[in-house]
């Protein structure tokens, strides 16, 4: 029998990067009416070189660091005659891409961000637009990514340096947003920003040095093994992986994994580096297929943690000291919602507890897409939250108690703060073989629950709407 026309719950999306698109591709298979605001001109959100919008990160030169065939969405993969890891563009032109194929892109308003999202008490959304246009709503998906407000060292490194300070947020490449040929650069972090500045500036004919400041140890993994991709071994996060790789106990695995890599890479202490605080797998790792022969052939300095400035003189905690011309701070993101009011949802240094990286069971219609921190490629899992999502506004999913997702919020959110090294860096960090394995077996148990409660729609359609079909899931 054909599923009877009903209204469905009307949806704002915020955001048109990589997790807002997916969400909207899934909602319009699903017959859910939604308006996806995107403040630039395109989709593709951080992957977009120069955006429109003034939030993208991506430099000249950035590659992805995961396969393209791991990053891809499951059912549109990249292109065959991308490389294993793809140019910005190339990847800015794929979800471009993926959007006509799905012909979404006519649903979704370009150059129009969202200024203020409120929650009345009969729990309407009032969308305030940034061109001052309000509109009502029934939920909320946010989709606004992680990766563009710039944290800079807190609390500010004490004294004042009289050269060049840049946040990565700002760089574009070696001479933008101004030349640093023959100059004297500090790079501050060990993430794979920071890696690939360094390495891309670390040239003789570059810049007169190079110093890479950390004020702790970090694993460095290489992009290929044994001449395969990095990721090689797992599968795609839309596929269940075999049942050893469930089984297999995480910390086993991570030192598997560390004592092939000092076998194969070296160990960081080898290289001048701070020997790592923590296992393999306790911290989100740092990839470089370049780095350590770079250090090697004196292109890049290793030096600890800055202490303190004095004039052009930066001094590190070893009490050694060099003259600099440019300090780049590649020193991570803020998790913010500028559209939200701080005393009704804020992130405070970084820590958000979502149940399932999705919602606060106290708010059922306000959704998070993206908002995680994998070891593989966000795209993938977005996907399968947004199908949740989906299936959940459709009253096919129902959730599991309060007191249930309560403790499982806390449980889940403590556990992986404990799996890994203390700092906002990793507050959102999950495994992305059993996240998403999870998501699918939680999604099929909450569709057994909506069937035996007769599949009553969660989120009833108050905003001004139109009768959807109700698509097949």
């Amino acid at each position: 029998m054909a599923d009877v026309p009903v209204a469905l719950p009307r949806v704002c999306i915020i955001g048109a990067g990589s997790s807002g698109i997916v969400a909207a591709k899934i909602f319009h298979e699903r017959g859910i009416p939604f308006d996806c605001f995107e403040k630039s001109d395109t989709v593709g959100g951080n992957w977009v070189f120069k955006n429109k919008n003034g939030l993208s990160s991506a430099y000249r030169s950035l590659h992805i660091n995961t396969s393209k065939t791991k990053m891809a969405y499951s059912d549109f993969p990249m292109p065959r005659d991308y490389p294993d890891y793809p140019h910005h563009a190339q990847i800015a032109k794929y979800f471009s891409d993926y959007v006509d194929h799905f012909g979404i892109r006519d649903l979704i308003t370009f150059n129009t961000g969202v200024a203020h999202a409120v929650l009345d008490e009969d729990r309407t959304w009032h969308i305030t637009l940034e061109n001052g246009e309000r509109r009502e709503y029934d939920a909320l998906v946010v989709a606004n990514g992680h990766h563009w407000d710039a944290r800079w060292p807190e609390p500010p490194i004490p004294g004042k340096f009289d050269g060049h300070e840049l946040h990565s947020h700002d760089y574009i490449d070696p001479f933008e947003p101004f030349t640093m040929r023959g100059r004297r650069i500090v790079i501050v972090g060990m993430g794979n920003s920071a890696l690939d500045i360094a390495c891309e500036l670390g040239r003789k004919d570059m810049c007169e040095a190079v110093y890479l400041s950390t004020r702790r140890g970090y694993w460095v993994m290489p992009r290929y093994f044994g001449g395969r991709v990095l990721d090689f071994p797992l599968p795609h996060p839309a596929k269940d992986p075999p049942p050893w790789q469930l089984m297999m106990p995480r910390w086993m695995v991570m030192r598997a994994m560390q004592a092939l890599i000092n076998f194969t890479l070296g160990r960081p202490q080898d290289f001048g580096l701070p020997r790592p605080d923590h296992p393999f797998g306790g911290s989100h790792p740092a990839i470089s297929q370049d780095l350590y022969n770079r250090i090697g052939s004196g292109d890049v300095i290793p030096k600890p943690a800055i202490d303190h400035f004095e004039g052009k003189k930066v001094v590190f905690k070893d009490d050694s000291s060099v003259e600099a011309d440019v300090v780049i701070y590649c020193t991570g993101y803020r998790i913010s919602f500028p559209f939200f009011d701080r005393a009704f949802f804020s992130a405070t240094d970084n820590d958000i507890a979502l149940w399932r990286r999705i919602l606060d069971p106290n708010i059922r219609n306000l959704f998070f897409v993206g908002l995680l921190q994998p070891l593989c490629a966000v795209m993938p899992l977005a996907e399968q939250q947004a199908k949740l999502i989906a299936a959940y506004l459709k009253g096919k999913y129902a959730l599991p108690g309060f007191a249930d997702m309560e403790a499982e919020r806390l449980r889940e959110h403590e556990a992986e703060k404990a799996h890994f090294v203390k700092s906002p860096r990793h507050t959102i960090e999950v495994d992305c073989i059993h996240y998403t394995y999870d998501l699918r077996r939680e999604l099929k148990r909450g569709m057994s629950r909506a069937a035996f409660i007769g599949r009553p729609l969660p989120v009833p359609a108050r905003a001004p709407s139109t009768l959807h079909p109700m698509a097949a899931e």
